[in-house]
């Protein structure tokens, strides 16, 4: 009975055993996981969920036991997979088990996707199992598996036009199939986002219209009197609709019915300085409207009578000028800038209106006198007169440009230039001679320029009784001669004056000019005023100008040039005239005519020209087969606008304040005023630099200053003293004149300073000013002096900095003097000199005092000096009272035992210990200070060893005591009794 009760118990033990049997035999990896070969996915940019198809499944036929993680034994109806693994570079993907148990995983995006960049993702996946117990051992993998992903495009780019703007020209009257195609391209990577889908016009009331290809074609024929120009706005959208980020504007110029004329030319034209010769027509070609042509004419003209003195010429002084241009010496200039050495046109308005082209203006109540002195020309021998002068119609009287008449008494003229009813008159009496009779006195030229308002040089060559006359380079012969009696001889003196003639009525004197008054009853000092504007002019003499020289000081600086190209070269005749202002063209070949119109240029040779507008105008005239319907070519008008050249900043440097020793100033070298000097020339430069976009659709632009040194000319430095002038007595600035010559320059000094002028390069300024030496052979009471330096360039047009320099006057101290004239050091005792210390930046306070050097270690010098001065008096006062002492004896008798004491010896050599003693004292303080102030070690060193010097001077001349004079410091030898 007991024994079936449990059979039962045993059965299902039985059946647990085999189950566990069972287990362990399944513990065992048998196999790898399995996935598909092959997946295709979609994934959309700016997402990272990627749809597959089929779907990423791993199976495990060692399902359903799981094979990690846990010893305990589970029963599962699934296999596991533990995850996925991605093959590939730079895979942006990542594969993630979503249940282990099913083997089910995703594939995800790991950064953002970007189809503009990558449109499609290629690489291979795994599967792996979780492998056997917990630590995964023998784990297994599946077959690598093919996946390709597309990356689906979204809409998030808009259309853009390849061009800013369009434009187009049609002829009225006509209706076109397609005036001009707008194109806007789309960056999305997809074709239905990245297409064009239409473009609209956006403008309203327009007669146009667009195709879905951008052609834009009229609706009706248009009218030029009614429209020139028409604006549209034209957007475009792609195929999701979405629309141009920005409209695009469409220019459609109106042309009227065809008319021969000039094509391509712009009418501005922008010069910019120093970029040599500018195209003035690259594209210019001519509209004849199909009218047979036979031959063609043009002229070009460039209008610069506004510009200076008729064109853009250099503005250095007219003397610089003549030199540049080859001139002799000899030149005097009677209407100079006003300056320190020439003033006598302080009181003359000019034009300042070109660039400091100096421009003097009379207005017909204004003359001056120009001084003594200036001017010395023996009308007898050759000399020239030349001026630039622009003078409208006048009246009737006499408009004196230059005379040379008596002084007082009998106002006689002895030359004079004038203008009268449009004529230049120049008067020329001789002087009394031996054969008197009548001789040429004056010479008339009739002619336009003198009343054409326009600027002219005027240039006489005389060389009694010829004289020739160059206007503006070309020479004119006098139609009118008159004869006249010589001048009688007498001792009057003359008066040069300018803008009108001296009459001495009045017989009072006054010497302020200029003369401003007109000419009002008997008491007038001046006659026959000018009215008009002079400029440059000047008086040669002994020596006539060539004409070399007057067509360079004529030449513009400007003008029109061609460079005929071989072809065309001998096709087209090109004629020039003298200043190069104008042109003109003659040819039968259309073609070729065309080319040299492109070719025609303007210059500008100066390094900064002078701004504004030249006008042009191009006339043409053309001849056809039929004379009947030849047609006429309209004036073609632009202008050249020559920008503002960089303005140059001339800084002059240095050092700007020092001292040196009185002996220095004495000297007959005397101290360089500025031995460091620098020239440097520098203009800024505004630079646009495309700065780093901060957005794709964000450009910013930058404009950078750049500073660049650049060389040029100076024509002027002026040295100026700061404070009293010069006096000529016991100072004075001085140069080598022979190196001023060498270099090409010239120098005028006065009591205010000193200037040096001539066109040179910088670097020869700078050698010439670190010649410049101020001397002054009284500098007792002179403790400092200031002075001032400026250089300008064209006359004044850029001037330098100003540049000040103090100098300061070191004075020595000097031995106490005893009150005892009677008494008289010894030889050997030379007066104490210092070192010269430099006390750049301190002004010495008082005259009756020796200069205070501002540091400890030279008050040590002053006191140890004064200190050794009294010791060596009272060594002396010893001396002399020992020496007496021994006289008395000799008086008493003595004489055959008169020899040295030593014990009187003995106290002489006493003050040298103290001496010795204060010296070391000093080289102790002296070590002390060098800590402080390395400089002053030289001022120490320099008192003691003069001092040593001092010592060491004197010579024994006593044979007595010559060997005792090797143990002693003194010698009496010299000492007066």
């Amino acid at each position: 009975m007991q024994i079936r009760r449990y059979k039962p118990l045993a059965s299902a033990i039985g059946l647990v055993l085999g189950l566990l049997c069972a287990v362990e035999a399944a513990k065992v990896n048998k196999h790898k996981p399995w996935i598909e070969t092959t997946y295709h996915g979609i994934v959309t940019e700016n997402d990272d969920k990627v749809l597959l198809d089929p779907p990423l499944i791993a199976l495990d036929k060692d399902a359903p036991l799981r094979y990690a993680e846990s010893f305990e034994v589970t029963l599962t109806k699934e296999g596991e997979i533990c995850g996925f693994r991605i093959h590939g570079q730079n895979v942006p993907f990542e594969a993630v088990v979503l249940d282990k148990s099913t083997g089910e995983g995703v594939i995800r995006a790991k950064e953002k996707l970007d189809c503009e960049l990558q449109k499609e993702h290629t690489f291979t996946i795994q599967a792996y199992d979780c492998g056997e117990g917990p630590d995964g051992a023998n784990m297994k993998k599946s077959h690598k598996a093919t996946v390709h992903i597309q990356v689906n495009d979204m809409n998030e780019y808009s259309p853009v036009f390849k061009e800013k703007s369009y434009k187009a020209t049609v002829i009225e009257g006509k209706k076109y199939d397609s005036i001009l195609k707008v194109e806007a391209v789309d960056a999305d990577c997809s074709f239905q986002f990245s297409q064009i889908c239409s473009y609209e016009i956006v403008t309203p009331d327009v007669p146009f219209t667009i195709d879905k290809d951008g052609n834009i074609k009229n609706t009706e024929k248009l009218n030029y009197s009614k429209e020139r120009m028409y604006k549209l706005t034209v957007t475009a959208y792609d195929c999701g609709k979405n629309r141009a980020s920005e409209d695009v504007l469409v220019k459609i110029n109106i042309k009227p019915t065809c008319k021969p004329s000039w094509q391509g030319f712009n009418k501005r034209i922008e010069y910019e300085p120093g970029t040599g010769s500018l195209a003035l027509f690259p594209s210019m070609r001519l509209e004849t409207c199909e009218e047979p042509i036979t031959s063609i004419q043009a002229s070009i003209e460039l209008e610069t009578n506004h510009i200076g003195k008729g064109c853009d010429r250099d503005t250095y002084s007219e003397k610089s000028l003549h030199k540049l241009c080859g001139a002799s010496t000899g030149t005097v200039e009677l209407l100079p800038a006003p300056s320190n050495t020439a003033n006598w046109t302080v009181g003359l308005p000019t034009d300042n209106g070109h660039d400091s082209d100096q421009v003097f203006e009379f207005n017909g109540t204004q003359a001056i006198k120009v001084p003594e002195g200036v001017v010395s020309t023996n009308l007898r021998e050759p000399f020239t007169i030349s001026v630039w002068m622009r003078h409208g119609p006048g009246g009737r009287e006499k408009e004196t440009i230059l005379c040379n008449s008596d002084k007082t008494e009998m106002n006689r003229h002895h030359y004079s230039l004038y203008v009268h009813n449009c004529r230049l008159v120049l008067l020329l009496r001789q002087d009394s001679t031996e054969s008197d009779s009548y001789k040429p006195a004056e010479f008339h030229w009739k002619l336009d320029q003198v009343c054409d308002k326009e600027w002219h040089h005027y240039v006489l060559n005389i060389e009694f009784p010829a004289v020739a006359l160059f206007v503006d380079g070309a020479s004119f012969e006098p139609f009118l001669v008159t004869e006249d009696y010589p001048l009688h001889a007498s001792k009057i003196e003359t008066q040069l004056t300018i803008g009108a003639c001296w009459q001495e009525l009045s017989g009072h004197e006054n010497d302020t000019e200029p003369v401003s008054e007109p000419v009002t009853g008997g008491n007038a000092r001046m006659a026959q005023y000018f009215k008009g504007n002079l400029a440059g002019l000047m008086i040669r003499a002994g020596k006539l100008e060539n004409k070399k020289v007057i067509d360079c000081l004529y030449t513009c600086k400007e003008g029109l040039d061609v460079q005929l190209p071989e072809e065309v070269a001998s096709a087209v005749k090109v004629e020039f005239n003298p200043n190069q202002s104008s042109l003109s063209l003659e040819g039968d070949d259309f073609e070729s005519f065309e080319k040299v119109m492109q070719h025609i240029s303007y210059l500008n040779s100066r390094q900064f020209p002078t701004p504004g507008i030249r006008h042009l105008r191009v006339t043409t005239s053309v001849k056809c087969f039929n004379e009947e319907t030849c047609i006429t070519v309209p004036d073609a008008e632009g202008y050249v606008m020559v920008l503002q050249p960089e303005e140059p900043r001339i800084s002059l440097s240095g050092i700007d304040h020092f001292a040196r020793g009185a002996a220095e100033f004495e000297s007959t070298e005397g101290v360089t005023l500025f031995p460091e000097l620098r020239i440097v020339s520098t203009i800024t430069r505004e630079v646009e630099a495309e700065a780093e976009p901060e957005g794709e659709d964000d450009p910013t632009v930058q404009e950078t200053v750049v500073s660049e040194e650049i060389m040029h000319n100076l024509d002027t430095c002026e040295v100026t003293v700061i404070g009293d002038d010069l006096d000529g007595e016991h100072e004075s600035l001085e140069v080598d004149l022979a190196q001023i010559q060498q270099r090409g320059l010239e120098m005028s000094s006065s009591n205010v300073g000193l200037i040096i002028t001539g066109v040179n390069t910088m670097a020869n300024y700078e050698q010439v000013l670190h010649l410049i030496r101020y001397r002054n052979w009284h500098t007792e009471a002179l403790f400092d002096r200031k002075f001032k330096l400026v250089c300008s360039e064209l006359n004044g047009r850029y001037v330098s900095n100003d540049f000040k320099v103090e100098v300061n006057v070191i004075h020595t101290a000097n031995p106490m003097g005893h009150a005892n004239n009677a008494m008289v050091q010894p030889q050997f005792i030379n007066p104490v000199q210092h070192a010269s210390v430099d006390l750049s930046g301190h002004n010495l306070v008082n005259a009756h005092q020796a200069s205070v050097v501002p540091s400890a270690a030279t008050i040590v010098i002053v006191v140890c000096v004064s200190f050794l001065v009294f010791m060596i008096i009272l060594g002396v006062f010893r001396i002399r009272a020992a020496h007496q002492r021994t006289m008395r004896d000799q008086e008493n008798g003595k004489e055959n035992e008169m020899d040295w004491d030593d014990s009187a010896l003995t106290i002489t050599v006493n003050p040298m210990e103290t001496y010795e003693d204060q010296h070391s004292s000093e080289e102790e303080e002296e070590e002390e200070e060098e800590s402080e102030d390395g400089e002053e070690e030289d001022d120490i060193t320099s008192a003691e060893s003069e001092s040593s010097e001092d010592e060491e001077g004197g010579e024994p001349e006593d044979q007595q005591g010559a060997s005792r004079q090797q143990q002693l410091e003194w010698d009496d030898s010299t000492l007066t009794y």
